[in-house]
């Protein structure tokens, strides 16, 4: 599906295609939830990313608007990958970033962020953040106009590895669009397809930055990641 590009959207290839990545998001969505019990079940604490530690919803399911953002995203931009579409309408917004009572450098360890709907900042509406992605890419806009070797824009979903950990850091992570194929390219610490990334994070835990070295974080991302769903 991803050989054919935006002609997956074309009649009689996009309805199936809809419901690979509606089926790759539930399940997505059981290995997030199933994260979030292990993860409050080891006394893991979820907060935000700066010195206030203010508790944080882990996972804050889609909302009843949650298809109308989608399509919104999809006509703002020039086209949104399927599978980002999907996970609006079937995951809702995620934040792992935390602390855990046996692991110092959980919060350094990368963990999942992905924030499209903007429910984790405790928005209803979806206005905010619609605004914050319009501003983004205007910015984006002035700066490509004026650059033509600009890179592409990458809406942002997620701030990055050093950000998570209250260090200042690069430029968020995200996925590049314009982009009406199945599915997209993720800009984060290496540029790889959205699944691709997030099979990635569910191999280890939620937590795909936790380094080589680190014993303790090997132990627990393995039992965090033990029986999660390939996507």
């Amino acid at each position: 599906m991803r050989e054919v590009g935006a002609d997956i959207r074309s009649p009689g290839l996009l309805a199936p295609a809809t419901e690979v990545c509606d089926e790759m998001a539930r399940r997505a969505r059981r290995n997030v939830e199933e994260l979030v019990r292990r993860l409050t079940a080891a006394g893991y604490r979820f907060h935000s990313n700066d010195g206030r530690r203010t508790s944080m919803p882990p996972h804050s399911p889609p909302t009843a608007t949650a298809g109308e953002h989608a399509d919104w995203l999809d006509e703002q931009f020039g086209g949104v990958p399927l599978t980002m579409k999907s996970w609006v309408r079937h995951v809702g917004d995620v934040w792992f970033v935390g602390t855990h009572p046996d692991w110092a450098d959980a919060d350094a360890s990368d963990p999942l962020v992905l924030e499209i709907e903007g429910t984790v900042q405790g928005e209803t509406d979806g206005e905010a953040i619609q605004g914050y992605f319009e501003d983004e890419h205007d910015a984006w806009s002035e700066w490509s106009d004026e650059d033509p070797d600009a890179d592409p824009f990458v809406i942002p979903l997620a701030p990055d590895a050093l950000h998570k950990s209250n260090t200042s850091g690069g430029d968020p992570y995200g996925i590049v669009l314009p982009d009406r194929g199945v599915d997209g390219t993720w800009s984060g610490e290496t540029l790889m397809s959205f699944v691709d990334y997030l099979n990635d994070v569910f191999a280890h835990g939620g937590f795909p930055g936790v380094a080589a070295d680190d014993a303790i974080g090997r132990r627990i991302t393995a039992d965090l990641a033990r029986d999660l769903l390939e996507l």
